[in-house]
């Protein structure tokens, strides 16, 4: 079971573009979209380690299977406030075929890095099920109650 973990603001934006592609590549009448589509993006960002610059939920999604995120560890450090990347950079390891990329992004880009670590850290432990108020399990309970009584047919049909 997954536990709340309050999103900071400082990732709002980022983690809402995030989310929305993942989910959008994420088809069960496709399970192998959303792989595919990561692999590929990853072997552009190979070619071009900045060609995500400025865009972090791009580069996300490109190191996603790259990058493997101690998210217990990291769970423990403070990121209400936004940490530096010598924070974050101990929870983080990396896959031998992605290292050489992944230095030259934390050389010429590392604010965009470590965002881009942090979305994948909150992704991973995101629970998207909504959560359900007191006043509307009581709403439904009350207004709901004789909606399927026997007279709830169509006589025409």
């Amino acid at each position: 079971m997954q536990t709340a973990t309050s999103l900071p603001d400082y990732l709002t934006d980022d983690f809402s573009l995030y989310l929305e592609n993942m989910i959008s590549l994420t088809d069960p009448e496709n399970p192998d979209l959303l792989s595919n589509y990561l692999s590929n993006l990853f072997e552009q960002l190979k070619n071009m380690p900045l060609l995500f610059n400025g865009m972090v939920d791009q580069l996300a999604m490109a190191i996603s299977t790259k990058v493997r995120i101690d998210s217990k560890k990291l769970a423990k450090v403070e990121l209400t406030a936004e940490p530096s990347w010598d924070e974050i950079k101990p929870f983080v390891g990396v896959h031998a075929d992605a290292r050489a990329c992944i230095t030259e992004i934390m050389s010429h880009a590392e604010q965009d890095l470590k965002t881009a670590v942090l979305l994948i850290h909150f992704y991973n432990n995101y629970d998207p099920t909504p959560l359900k108020s007191e006043d509307e399990h009581d709403q439904f309970d009350s207004d709901n109650s004789n909606e399927y009584e026997s007279n709830d047919y169509d006589e025409n049909y």
